[in-house]
């Protein structure tokens, strides 16, 4: 089957693209001009150089294919260079799904975000928009939420790698978020990290399976972990013992007001408020129904944070 790819160059993508080619699949990628490096087992792929805001690019990605997988998302946005999440996570789904009615290509896989929502930030309106045009857009569409993923990043940007730069190797104390004005619960608030191998199982099967069609999989790890915990196990991996303190969510997201329009600044004011409302699965079956089997948090799996 040839799969294209809108997103492949990215953690996930170069994830879903290995199990792709392992299971007998040929990868076609849009990549951008100067990103060709970033492609694993690039011989075994078609590159297609362009855009994702290129019609014609998106075109010549899809055309012949039996499947689209669209991945793209962002973080952070940065409207003064052009990065939006409105651009990317929803006009981009918007313009790939155009193009695959273009091309005949009628399977579509989509990797959404877990705690979406119509009136949440930027980042989840965004990705709830793009879920509506899937919807209705007469395709056969099966929808992923993911919850905060962890794996070997290869060189690319990933959750406990970006911790451990961040707020493990800092020489501040690691901070445990609170809301309000009394430290209660400081660093409570749960998550539910996903394997990165796990995740790109369960898109390669979906595309083995009609029954994955018109459904939508939120996919957690089998743990739901405090902040706190999460931190001390990232630590334990990187062989350090880290202060952590309580920080009160309120006064990070003032001076992220006034930072956060700056690459260097380490997270955004949407980005604490999402934390801080925690990201687990309501429905934490999606894994059995696909009938994998998650693999479980802990130093064990994040022997790559001492490279």
């Amino acid at each position: 089957m040839k799969v294209a790819i809108i997103g492949g160059t990215g953690f996930v993508g170069s994830a879903i693209c290995r199990q792709l080619i392992d299971t007998g699949h040929r990868p076609r990628l849009l990549v951008r001009p100067g990103s060709e490096h970033k492609v694993t087992q690039a011989e075994q792929c078609d590159l297609i150089a362009g855009d994702v805001a290129d019609p014609g690019a998106l075109d010549r990605c899809l055309e012949g294919a039996d499947a689209v997988i669209y991945l793209i998302g962002i973080l952070r946005e940065f409207p003064s260079r052009g990065i939006t999440f409105d651009a990317l996570q929803r006009g981009g789904v918007e313009d790939t799904i155009a193009a695959a009615k273009r091309q005949g290509v009628g399977r579509f896989l989509l990797m959404s975000a877990n705690g979406i929502r119509a009136d949440g930030t930027p980042y989840q309106r965004s990705k709830y928009l793009a879920e509506m045009a899937l919807k209705e857009a007469g395709l056969r569409w099966t929808i992923f939420r993911p919850s905060v993923i962890f794996g070997d990043p290869d060189g690319r940007m990933e959750f406990c790698s970006q911790l451990k730069k961040d707020i493990i190797d800092s020489p501040m104390p690691a901070p445990l978020f609170y809301s309000g004005l009394i430290p209660k619960n400081a660093g409570g608030f749960e998550l539910a990290p996903v394997f990165i191998d796990d995740v790109a199982a369960a898109f390669v099967l979906a595309l083995a399976e009609s029954r994955t069609e018109s459904q939508t999989y939120s996919l957690c790890g089998p743990q739901r972990l405090s902040w706190k915990s999460i931190l001390e196990t990232i630590a334990a991996a990187a062989g350090k013992r880290k202060l952590m303190l309580p920080a009160p969510a309120m006064a990070i997201k003032a001076t992220a007001s006034l930072l956060d329009r700056y690459p260097w600044f380490p997270i955004s004011r949407d980005q604490i408020q999402m934390l801080m409302e925690g990201n687990v699965c309501t429905e934490n079956d999606s894994f059995a129904r696909l009938g994998l089997v998650p693999t479980p948090f802990g130093v064990d799996q994040l022997g790559y944070l001492n490279r």
